[in-house]
């Protein structure tokens, strides 16, 4: 059995939350393979370690000097080891990351330097071999990603390594430029060297006890998904559902990992587990709500436009004449819609709006602006009946007019359009109808 395990910045950014994650890994064999994030923080005010370092860098980008703003970093860390109670020093990393950033290294290489250091005192607290991500995470020289030559790299080194501390969200290219991920691109390093290992189960530990039903912030305590598979994970994410990175579900899935979010100061429980496939019957019809507010929706009308051959592939070039990419189109005999994000298409309007008569010559074109997108996703809805009436009967209670309703074919999800101040109310009916209902 080999896990990996990945541990973000509120579950290292101390030397208590680093005796947790210490006795979590010590509580099983099998967590074999470590990445961690960068320090993140202590209190609500604080500020995460990545940031103070994009800071420092910026002052020594502009000349001016940065030892003070150094030092407030290198005392984070000595807190840190101070508080382990371990024999160790990063006197001389410190150093060569101030030779670094005098010598203009780039922010890349700056904010990357969180996630070695963390990484060094966590392979000396644990006794493993501390595997530098710079030697074993490619990219190609253009700063592209090089899946192909990192997981030769990676199954290489760690074939050779029985345990091991890769730090997170960075790699480097061949000339060792450090290159970062997006921000969250530690959990596409856990899921990286869990596909180069081999892994069981990559572990992903937060803190939160899983993934939820809906967004904590406008739900009150929604419940917790036990079950849900990469597809549905998809859908959630894209309608900006998070809880890690969208990139680090490929590598896994790939290779048939599951991942398992779990939560530091709750390891007891088991949190949410995320599958390719699974037989078992979800506990409610859904298994999640997710969506986004900030939409336009771009009306078309043209009698007989279904017979006019060609007709949506204009429509959709002006769009992309002019650099904008739509979310949803849905459509009638003769009307289409796009949905788009306002604030992309709102400095380019006329200009859309030209072209699409130029091309098509509607009948007419009508902007409806602040509007939303719900995604209201889950395996269950396909087996059982009357989802779309209980869905729609939930809002029309709540006096919540519906805009578009849009549902894929392998009935996974149904898309609704409703007024941006309609978004929580909408939220909270389907909640309640779907998962309060069955509690």
């Amino acid at each position: 059995m080999i896990k990996v395990v990945k541990f973000g910045g509120s579950s290292l950014a101390n030397a208590e939350q680093f005796t947790k994650v210490g006795n979590i890994i010590r509580g099983d064999e099998s967590r074999r393979y470590v990445v961690p994030s960068a320090p993140g923080k202590r209190f609500s005010d604080d500020i995460k370690v990545t940031d103070m370092l994009y800071r420092c860098y910026e002052l020594a980008e502009e000349g001016q000097a940065f030892t003070k703003q150094l030092n407030q970093i290198k005392d984070r860390y000595n807190e840190i080891i101070r508080g382990l109670k371990l024999d160790f020093s990063l006197t001389e990393d410190f150093e060569t990351i101030k030779k670094q950033f005098l010598a203009k290294a780039g922010s890349m290489y700056a904010a990357s330097r969180g996630e070695y250091l963390n990484g060094k005192i966590m392979a000396k607290y644990l006794g493993y071999e501390f595997v530098d991500a710079a030697n074993v995470i490619r990219f190609d020289k253009e700063g592209n990603f090089d899946a192909e030559t990192t997981q030769k790299l990676l199954s290489q080194k760690l074939e050779a390594s029985e345990r091991a501390v890769i730090p997170g969200f960075y790699g480097a290219m061949a000339n060792g430029t450090v290159v970062t991920f997006s921000r969250g691109g530690s959990d596409v390093t856990g899921s990286l060297v869990a596909r180069a290992v081999n892994a069981n189960l990559y572990e992903n530990w937060t803190d939160v006890s899983g993934f939820l039903v809906a967004d904590p912030r406008i739900v009150k305590d929604p419940e917790i998904i036990h079950t849900i598979t990469y597809t549905e994970l998809r859908e959630l994410s894209y309608m900006g559902a998070s809880v890690l990175h969208e990139e680090a579900i490929f590598p896994v899935r790939q290779a048939g990992i599951p991942i398992n979010i779990r939560n530091t100061n709750a390891p007891e429980e088991d949190g949410t587990m995320i599958v390719e496939s699974t037989c078992r019957i979800p506990v409610y019809t859904i298994t999640g709500i997710a969506g986004k507010k900030g939409f336009v929706a771009v009306n078309i009308e043209k009698d007989m436009m279904n017979s006019e051959v060609g007709f949506g592939r204009k429509v959709l070039g002006a769009f992309e004449d002019n650099g904008i990419s739509f979310e949803h189109m849905p459509s009638g005999i003769d009307t289409m819609t796009i949905f788009v994000h306002q604030d992309e298409f709102e400095e380019k309007e006329q200009k859309v709006i030209a072209d699409i008569n130029r091309a098509t010559h509607p009948d007419s074109i009508e902007l409806e602006s602040d509007l939303a997108l719900i995604a209201v996703v889950g395996r269950g809805m396909k087996s059982t009946r009357g989802t779309a009436g209980r869905l729609f009967s939930a809002l029309a209670h709540a006096h919540i007019n519906v805009k578009m309703i849009d549902q894929g074919s392998s009935e996974l999800n149904i898309i609704i359009g409703v007024r941006n101040d309609d978004f929580e109310d909408a939220i909270n009916a389907i909640y309640d109808i779907f998962v309060v209902a069955r509690l």
